[in-house]
């Protein structure tokens, strides 16, 4: 059961969708027997041992299997997944962070696919029902796994460790999401740290991945047993980055300065990526330090850079009006909405094209709600031509605009998100960069989707040529010592 959804109430169609088996709690048994399922009784502790078909199955029907607790059910399901029907040299790496979770997950498990076979979890399952799923989809086949690690709470994470088992972890950043949960920046941070606490000393393979520019993360080293591998924007670190340069919808260029713990040599390398946005350093950080914590070269590291799965959610598609449409809604904090600025920032539109800003509310910041909305606002007015907000918090964000000197009659601040696509219908240019960047709870995907240019419109404009699904690139590198390397 869900937060918002109860599963029971699908229960019948997925078992006429040919569903094999469904775990319920009591509730769901009725319409489970009527639907054909064979109920297994694994209530009051009758779990496995106790627990038997009835009589009357017949081999193939669907099995209903009814549990106490169907959260507490399926995750045992997936640590018996994770402890006995896994490859014994399966490696773990669990990842967590206040933003860039998936981005990171998907790029790390990128570069460990060029020499291992590599679960990941799929989409975002990275909750208390969401990760014992994706165990769920481990077999012996897999030698290392990335799996995302989410929470609301403290103790979640640790909750997640205990079924996972990581011996990797690493942890992005620590930030104001979900803040109106847990009070304060630093229980976030305490509740992050519950992956490096968990994770085996350094002389059982235990490494943590910390990026080094984040101080709350960086004080995690003292909470650990497991060796430290840093990564950031400072030579502190043992793999950071300098000359960063955002080339829009070509990618980012950058430099990699790799210190080797058993040399202390520097190797350096240049690198061009299908990287949206400055802010992807950091992710290919992570990705680059997890590749050469497991042994990778840097030909395999870069391969898996260039993987354009690793490219998420930022996606470029042909929008209305011969325009560009940058869709960020997955979810919004501050934070990375600022990245997302950032991005069109480096992106000339096309022709008379302008850069155009459509923002909603960012939820769940706490008591940063107000100061987040604002610095979004005064970003928002030195990059963007056309502002549009979305909703009650949104409209901070325009005020705030306003109030740093954005003109009037570029900013609108509507309630809703039909408003925004009335308006958007009307206002919307060829050449325009348009960015949607909020949370979902306000409409925005349906934003998205309703000022996408349908598939029977011609072809892609200019703008939408080099988008995130069809970024191509080649990396040429360089060692310390001048010899090349092909990437």
């Amino acid at each position: 059961m869900g937060q918002n959804t109860d599963g029971h109430a699908y229960v019948g169609a997925v078992l006429d969708n040919n569903a094999q088996a469904v775990i319920i709690e009591e509730r769901g048994r009725e319409t489970a027997h009527a639907a054909g399922a064979a109920i297994v009784d694994c209530t009051r502790g009758r779990w496995a041992i106790h627990a038997t078909l009835p009589a009357s199955y017949q081999p193939g029907a669907p099995i209903a299997y009814v549990v106490d607790d169907s959260v507490r059910a399926i995750q045992k399901v997936g640590a018996f997944q994770r402890l006995h029907r896994t490859n014994p040299a399966l490696r773990v790496v669990g990842v967590t962070g206040s933003v860039g979770k998936t981005s990171t997950k998907e790029l790390t498990a990128s570069v460990l696919r060029q020499r291992y076979t590599t679960h990941a979890s799929p989409g975002n399952l990275n909750s208390e029902q969401g990760l014992p799923l994706a165990l769920m989809g481990l077999d012996v086949t897999h030698t290392r796994a990335v799996l995302e690690m989410g929470m609301y709470g403290v103790g979640e994470i640790e909750r997640l460790c205990q079924l996972a088992r990581p011996q990797i972890g690493i942890v992005t950043n620590v930030g104001p999401v979900h803040l109106s949960r847990l009070g304060t920046i630093e229980r976030i941070a305490q509740a992050k740290s519950e992956l490096v606490r968990a994770l085996p000393a350094a002389e059982h393979g235990g490494v943590a991945i910390l990026n080094w520019d984040d101080e709350r993360v960086r004080a995690m080293a003292e909470m650990t047993q497991a060796r430290l591998f840093r990564y950031g924007l400072t030579d502190e670190a043992d793999l950071w980055a300098d000359e960063i340069e955002g080339m829009g919808m070509e990618g980012t260029r950058f430099r990699f300065h790799y210190r080797r713990p058993d040399t202390a040599r520097v190797e350096s390398l240049h690198i061009k990526a299908p990287l949206l946005g400055r802010h992807s350093v950091h992710t290919a950080l992570c990705a680059a330090a997890a590749g050469l914590v497991d042994g990778l070269d840097w030909n395999e590291i870069i391969a898996g850079l260039q993987t354009l799965a690793g490219q998420l959610r930022l996606v470029a598609v042909r929008g209305i009006n011969d325009s560009t449409l940058i869709d960020d809604t997955y979810n919004a904090s501050p934070t990375s909405t600022i990245a997302a600025l950032n991005l069109i920032a480096d992106i000339q539109p096309v022709g008379a094209g302008r850069r155009v800003a459509v923002l909603g509310d960012m939820l769940e910041l706490g008591s940063y709600e107000t100061e987040g909305h604002q610095i979004v606002g005064r970003r928002s007015a030195d990059i963007v031509d056309v502002l549009v907000t979305v909703g009650q918090l949104g409209a901070s964000i325009g005020a705030e605009a306003r109030e740093a000197g954005f003109a009037a009659e570029n900013l609108h601040i509507l309630p809703t998100h039909h408003d925004a696509i009335d308006l958007l219908r009307q206002v919307i240019q060829a050449g325009d960069l348009v960015l949607v960047k909020g949370s979902r709870a306000v409409g925005m995907d349906v934003i998205v989707a309703e000022i996408t240019a349908s598939a029977t419109s011609a072809g892609p404009s200019r703008a939408s040529s080099a988008s995130a699904t069809e970024l191509t690139s080649t990396t040429g590198f360089t060692s310390t010592t001048g010899e090349p390397v092909d990437g």
